[in-house]
């Protein structure tokens, strides 16, 4: 309260001059390779070695990493290529130690801010200073900036332009008498009696609360206190709204529901938020309301006498109830909030990641089938690198039933273009189109495999103008087919085209921040890209655009100049590629590949930056560069430690003898199929105590869902994944994989399966 005796100390020194005796401090300290210019601009003291304590990390490390994102390298260039410069940091290490950076240089700005804002209004004190660069959180520091934050007019405002502050301070000062106070009053009413400005006692006290209220409201100490209690003590409740009580929706579950704040899940926040938005429910946070006001009176105007203890009573519970616990209740409902944004958007990011390692079937002839009932099922014929062949349509379900038609199609197609594959989308229809095609092809002498694919995402492709721009001919329905034939040859190349957002692999994708999930997804899809490789003379644009340092206009260019002058021969050509400069070229040329240019290595994942080091290996070993690429003999004979240098490490070359033994190896797993029992294709098939095959479509916090072939995903709870406790379902599943799973349960009326990954669950069996 030391401002309300209007003790303010004098004005610190002008804060160029300490923020300049702070950047020369920091230059005396400041690790090798770190960013001088970051320090300058923000005045942090050892960023690098802030962030190594906090995460454990080499500071040395940490440094050279903070330098390498200033220059504008990527975090998957750095990640494979720079291990030696961070210690070997992999991708989520990386990202975190940005993120923390981006934070903490934020706070630093807004630290300075805040000084230049207290300072210019002649109120910062020696210790005001001094807490305001101590603190080390955002949260702390608009604390601290509360009561000198420019606000709208209040009732305290208004209290002080009645002039009522120095009462105030003699009236609710630490050790005031009631008779002071009463003296203190009665001289304040006595002054003013008779003029403009007359006031009775009452009104003059209640002014005096109103100040005081907004003082207490404004403690950074209380208020860190009152938001520890509410948080750590406190319930988060939820009602049916007016007219609800009564109606079955599908936040009934939540009509009348309480959980600790600390520990409410994000599935469950962002539901109630969503009920909320609705307005089907009322939701609120309840505190421990009589422990705070308790705590309050015995902190403030605890030594006041009788009468002043009751005006301390009134004006703490005002600043509680009106100020405080509203302000405390949305700033823990924001908190809510970005943790369960951070977790659905993890959630999303790993199970995007799962689907976009899928493995690849690879380069076969494939008729993709976009199955429907009276629409008929589109078909599409593409060859080894994607290009369509033919495409048409057949009618060999119900209503036109034209199954012999169908067959004589389908059988054409097979032997026209030697098809090896027929991949089926598993939306409406899919299980009969399957049986169909597989009794088509009984007979046949060379069968072509027949595979189930997911086409989640492939009627947004098809309408997409990328989609469009591919193929501006054909039919919206015709591009689905397409879709789903190139889906599986390579799902990660196909899914690069499609809104990750669009492929249902999440949960409450809407409800959270936009702006982060999509940096997110793109970041995986980015990385996901990376991990695997492109090959730079087939890949479409929209797969080229997530190659590192790549983006969407470079990846244009790349096209545009292979199509005018065919294909690269050589990694170098990169550079004739307009808008690719130096540092484009260095993020991106690891992670394409030439399968057959002039240069060995450029259908690897050995940098350019790092041929000359190969070369020296091949030279030592009397071979030509070619035969020592894709020889594990050859290169088993290398010793890494003796092409050690000032800049190659062993960690790089160990990755580089890898590659030579394996050249260009794909990261993803071989594929699962899935066999779907022939005689349940409908949920009415259905019976609990089965045991079905499946497969993993999504991944929430609260479980899996698994497809079991009668379009309707069952849902398998997390307490039903495993016969031990298992507290994050991607610890068991991921999505894509093959699953046999035991139903629980089946409600024909709201579609829902239960489903159990346990070796002998209990189910409920059916009445007979």
């Amino acid at each position: 309260m030391a401002h309300l005796d209007g003790a303010m100390g004098k004005s610190r020194q002008h804060e160029e001059t300490r923020l300049h005796e702070e950047t020369r401090q920091h230059e005396e300290t400041r690790q090798q390779g770190e960013s001088k210019q970051h320090e300058e601009r923000n005045g942090m003291k050892n960023l690098a070695a802030v962030l190594a304590g906090e995460f454990q990390f080499e500071p040395g490390g940490v440094a050279n990493t903070l330098n390498l994102l200033d220059e504008g390298n990527t975090i998957p260039f750095i990640a494979r290529y720079r291990k030696e410069m961070t210690g070997s940091l992999d991708e989520v290490e990386l990202r975190d130690l940005r993120d923390r950076a981006a934070y903490l240089r934020e706070l630093e700005e807004r630290r300075a801010t805040v000084l230049d804002s207290v300072a210019g209004q002649e109120r910062l004190t020696p210790e005001l200073e001094r807490k305001i660069l101590s603190v080390s959180s955002k949260q702390e520091l608009e604390d601290l900036y509360l009561p000198y934050r420019p606000k709208r007019r209040t009732r305290a405002t208004m209290a002080r332009e009645k002039g009522l502050e120095p009462l105030t301070g003699s009236v609710f000062r630490a050790g005031v008498s009631d008779a002071a106070a009463d003296a203190a009053v009665h001289a304040f009413v006595s002054a003013r009696a008779g003029t403009e400005r007359e006031m009775d006692a009452e009104t003059a006290l209640a002014g005096c609360r109103d100040i005081m209220a907004e003082t207490v409201a404004e403690d950074a100490a209380t208020r860190a206190w009152t938001r520890r209690m509410t948080w750590s003590e406190g319930t988060l409740e939820s009602r049916a709204a007016r007219g609800f009580m009564e109606k079955k929706t599908k936040f009934k579950d939540y009509y009348q529901f309480s959980e600790a704040l600390k520990s409410i899940p994000a599935h469950r926040y962002l539901a109630l938020r969503r009920g909320e938005s609705e307005k089907v429910l009322k939701v609120s946070v309840s505190p421990p309301r009589e422990d705070i006001l308790t705590r309050l009176e015995k902190q403030w105007g605890r030594d006041a006498g009788e009468k002043l203890r009751e005006q301390w009573r009134q004006l703490l519970h005002d600043a509680y109830t009106r100020l405080i616990a509203p302000s405390i209740e949305l700033e823990l409902r924001l908190r809510l909030k970005e943790a369960a944004d951070k977790d659905s958007i993890a959630l999303f990011a790993e199970n995007l990641n799962n689907l976009l390692l899928q493995a690849p079937g690879g380069q076969s002839v494939v008729l993709g089938l976009d199955p429907g009932f009276r629409t008929g099922s589109k078909w599409v014929v593409v060859d080894a690198t994607g290009r369509v062949l033919e495409h048409g349509a057949i009618f060999p379900l119900p209503p036109q039933n034209r199954a012999g038609e169908a067959a004589e199609t389908l059988k054409s197609a097979f032997a026209a273009h030697r098809v090896e594959v027929a991949a089926i989308g598993n939306g409406t229809a899919a299980r009969e189109l399957m049986a169909f095609v597989k009794q088509t092809v009984s007979g046949m002498k060379t069968k072509p495999r027949l595979v189930m694919v997911s086409e989640a995402g492939a009627s947004v492709y098809s309408a997409s103008d990328l989609a469009r721009e591919e193929f501006p001919d054909l039919d919206v329905t015709i591009r689905g087919a397409i879709s789903i034939a190139r889906r599986w040859q390579d799902p990660l190349a196909e899914l690069v085209k499609i809104d990750p957002k669009s492929i249902g692999v999440g949960q409450y994708q809407h409800d959270v921040q936009q702006g982060l999930l999509k940096k997110a997804l793109d970041e995986t899809v980015e990385s996901c890209v990376n991990r695997v490789g492109v090959n730079l003379n087939s890949a479409s644009w929209a797969l080229l655009r997530y190659v590192a340092g790549v983006g969407p206009a470079l990846a244009k260019e790349i096209v545009i100049q292979r199509d005018a002058r065919g294909p690269f021969q050589d990694r170098a050509d990169l550079l004739g590629v307009p808008r690719m400069g130096a540092l484009a070229y260095r993020q991106c040329a690891g992670f394409l590949r030439i399968s057959a240019g002039g240069n060995p290595l450029d259908r690897t994942a050995v940098h350019p930056d790092h041929y000359p080091i190969v070369e020296k290996m091949a030279a030592d070993l009397g071979v030509e560069l070619s035969g020592l690429v894709g020889n594990p003999a050859l290169a088993a004979k290398i010793d890494p430690d003796a092409y050690i240098t000032g800049e190659t490490g062993r960690p790089t070359l160990e990755d580089i003898l890898a590659e030579l033994a394996k050249p260009g190896r794909d990261p993803r797993p071989d594929a699962e199929a899935v066999r779907f029992h022939d005689d349940i294709t409908e949920i009415g098939h259905i019976q609990p105590g089965q045991r079905l095959n499946g497969v993993v479509t999504n991944i929430t916090h609260f479980g899996a869902f698994v497809d079991v072939g009668v379009h309707q995903d069952g849902l398998v709870h997390i307490s039903q994944l495993a016969d031990k406790y298992v507290k994050n379902p991607h610890q068991v599943v991921r999505v894509g994989q093959a699953v046999e799973v035991t139903v629980l349960s089946v409600d024909l009326d709201l579609g829902r399966i239960g489903l159990s990954m346990k070796k002998n669950p209990e189910f409920k069996r059916p009445k007979r």
